[in-house]
C-alpha cells in the first residue's frame, strides 16, 4: 500500500472537491437553461360559510393620508396632529406636528375613529347630538370638526383625524386633504 504525503493528500482531495463542485455547477446551469414545468393550476379557494371579506388601508396609503394634512396644516401655519385609523379604529399611523399641544394628539385619534365609525365627517355628527346626546358617552369617540372618513366602493376602509387648529373647520379641512391624497 503506497502512503501519500500530506501535501499530496490535499490537492488530491482539492481536486476531488473541483470536480464535484464542477459537476453540481453543469447540474445546476442546465436546469436553470430548462424551462420551468407549468405548475399546477390552484384549486379554487371555497369561502368559509359566516367569513366576510373587510378592505384596509395600507401603510403606504395611510402614511400618505397623513403626511398631506400635515402639510396642508403645515401650509396654512397650523400645528397639528394627524391621525390615521383603520375600519375598527385601530391606529395605523399618528404624526404629531412640530409645535402641536399635547392635547391634539389623542383628540386627532379619537376623531379619526369617530369619522370611520359612523362613516361620516365628525362636523356632521355634531348635529347628531341634539337629537341623542349620550352619543357623546361612548368610548375613544369625539364629536367635533376634524375627523373624515376615508371610503371605497362606498364602505368605510380608514378615518383621517387633525387636532389642534384654531377651530374644527381648520382640522377637518386638513383631515380632508389628507383623505383625499388616498382617493384620487
Amino acid at each position: 500500500m503506497t502512503t501519500f504525503s500530506t501535501r499530496a493528500r490535499i490537492v488530491t482531495g482539492a481536486a476531488g472537491l473541483a470536480v464535484v463542485g464542477a459537476a453540481t455547477f453543469g447540474a445546476l446551469s442546465a436546469n436553470a437553461d430548462a424551462k420551468p414545468a407549468a405548475k399546477p393550476a390552484a384549486p379554487a379557494a371555497a369561502e368559509a360559510k359566516g367569513v366576510i371579506t373587510t378592505q384596509h388601508l395600507s401603510v403606504a396609503s395611510a402614511s400618505k393620508a397623513a403626511q398631506a394634512a400635515l402639510d396642508a396644516a403645515a401650509k396654512a401655519g397650523q400645528h397639528v396632529s394627524v391621525a390615521v385609523v383603520d375600519r375598527d379604529g385601530n391606529v395605523i399611523v399618528q404624526l404629531r406636528g412640530d409645535g402641536a399641544g399635547p392635547q391634539s394628539f389623542s383628540s386627532a385619534e379619537e376623531k379619526a375613529f369617530t369619522a370611520v365609525s359612523w362613516n361620516a365627517k365628525t362636523s356632521v355628527l355634531v348635529g347628531n347630538l341634539q337629537q341623542n346626546p349620550t352619543l357623546k358617552d361612548i368610548p375613544g369617540t369625539l364629536f367635533l370638526a376634524g375627523g373624515v372618513p376615508v371610503d371605497n366602493a362606498n364602505a368605510p376602509i380608514a378615518g383621517v383625524g387633525v387636532a389642534g387648529a384654531p377651530s374644527g373647520a381648520m382640522d377637518e379641512a386638513y383631515a380632508q386633504a389628507g383623505a383625499d391624497a388616498v382617493t384620487r
